[in-house]
């Protein structure tokens, strides 16, 4: 099965052809705090990941995305520098594990096989399947007015899958690049994709002749992971509630989805079926 890993990147490579991919568990740093003798922030995170980190090839291939920059402002008001260290995602957990890492950063959803293992801040992304049909359609709204349409979609997704149960004809596409040419040429009537990846697109692309049309699916939360010694996941609940009573996490949230997507629940993360 295919995660919204995956599904992300392609759609954000409508986007950021020709981003660089940075080389497995290379170390840069950040300055958004002063430090005031603090250790720094460890924070791992994969530097490939688009929208969430990556590095941006039109400003000096800085890392940057929407997870960094929470994290970013999270240690600031925890006073803290910032240390990235950037790694591939199989190996991620290892190197957290391993105190390599004090947390990550990488839009991990939150489930009941990790939250056995990890300890986690309160949510700071909530996501949700979503129907995309062309702007003028109106007959696709729920997953019941799938039966009988054609859904582009990668065939060994979760959101393939979710097609096809409900009755809808797949045309394989690799990812969302592929998917939305077909949807706009009227070759296929509809894809079913991750909300953050299309809102991200969106956003980007400023594209007016798609739209999100439903929601499919259960939602899902991403959390900041520490191990289940670490005394962080309070602090940065305590940061990431400032941050959004100031309108911090909205700010950000909006820069890449085009609204706020961190969470209307202050409260604790609330674990979901499916990991990401």
């Amino acid at each position: 099965m295919i995660s919204k890993r995956f599904l992300a990147v392609s759609a954000a490579a409508l986007m950021t052809l020709g981003l660089a991919a940075c080389g497995g568990d290379s170390d840069s740093s950040g300055s958004s705090a002063s430090g005031s003798g603090k250790e720094p922030l460890k924070v791992a995170t994969e530097g490939v990941y688009a929208p969430f980190t990556y590095h941006d090839t039109k400003n000096g291939n800085k890392l940057t995305g929407y997870d960094v920059e929470v994290v970013e402002a999270v240690a600031a008001k925890l006073g803290r520098k910032v240390e990235f260290s950037e790694t591939a995602w199989d190996s991620i957990f290892a190197g957290l594990e391993a105190k390599r890492y004090d947390v990550v950063a990488n839009q991990v959803t939150v489930n009941d096989e990790r939250t056995a293992k990890y300890s986690f801040s309160q949510t700071y992304t909530d996501s949700v399947g979503v129907i995309v049909t062309r702007a003028d359609d109106t007959s696709i709204t729920t997953a019941a007015d799938l039966k009988g349409k054609t859904a582009a979609q990668s065939s060994t997704s979760s959101f393939g899958t979710a097609a096809k149960d409900a009755g809808a004809k797949i045309e394989n596409v690799e990812g969302f690049n592929q998917a939305i040419p077909l949807l706009k040429q009227k070759r296929v009537d509809v894809t079913l994709n991750d909300s953050l990846a299309v809102l991200n697109y969106l956003t980007e692309s400023g594209d007016k002749d798609i739209k999100i049309a439903g929601e499919i699916g259960d939602p899902t939360q991403q959390a900041f992971a520490f191990r289940k010694d670490s005394d962080l996941p309070a602090e940065f609940d305590t940061a990431l509630d400032e941050l959004r009573a100031d309108g911090t996490l909205a700010k950000i949230s909006e820069k890449y989805f085009g609204k706020d997507v961190s969470g209307g629940d202050p409260a604790d993360a609330s674990p979901s079926p499916s990991a990401s």
